[in-house]
């Protein structure tokens, strides 16, 4: 588990990095100006991993930066709302046992009904493989890395200039970023048990 979390941290981590010195002043300036890159540390890359300044391999890694960002902020918001005490209502299986009586964190993780969880693999994995496309893999039309819409959904986003798409995109990333370290330390401290220090009494 901890060497998952670690790699996911420096995919993430990657896509918005400054490349190393060594490489050639083209490359280290073919993503200065990329969404992102935002004072005050500008495009950062301490691993160089796009400083030969190839646009496929950090399209790839912002696709991972956004999906995980976004898997995050809903993980985040998820653990919060069961730590508050709100919980589906009913059974998660046929032997009684309430969503209620699982808690949150990794305590919840460990008493979900091995069905269940195989039932949440199963729907990830199809999400994955059928519906979680954008331009960055193949999928038409994709106005950007990580647009998901698939030509199915819109919500307005049409109907923005390209400067409020922008905006609304360095938002996005940006509080995809932040929530990567809230899932983190949210995850390090309920290992730790003192995860409840941190809440409102």
């Amino acid at each position: 588990m901890k060497s998952t979390i670690i790699a996911a941290l420096i995919a993430s981590a990657a896509a918005f990095a400054p490349a190393s010195q060594k490489a050639s002043s083209s490359a280290l300036k073919a993503f200065e100006e990329e969404l992102g890159a935002q004072a005050p540390l500008g495009f950062f890359d301490p691993l160089g991993i796009v400083a030969d300044g190839d646009q496929a391999k950090f399209d790839r890694l912002r696709y991972v930066e956004i999906k995980h960002g976004r898997i995050c902020m809903l993980g985040v918001v998820g653990y919060l709302v069961n730590a508050a005490g709100i919980y589906l209502p009913g059974d998660i299986d046929y032997s009684g046992t309430k969503f209620s009586d699982l808690g949150y964190g990794w305590d919840a993780s460990f008493a979900v009904p091995v069905a269940g969880a195989l039932q949440v693999l199963a729907f990830v994995g199809f999400l994955e493989l059928f519906v979680m496309k954008d331009s960055a893999n193949g999928a038409e039309p994709g106005e950007f890395v990580g647009d998901f819409r698939n030509g199915a959904l819109d919500f307005g986003w049409d109907s923005f200039d390209e400067e409020t798409k922008l905006t609304k995109r360095a938002v996005e990333l940006n509080q995809g970023r932040a929530a990567q370290m809230g899932m983190l330390a949210l995850m390090v401290h309920d290992k730790l048990g003192n995860v409840e220090d941190f809440f409102p009494n």
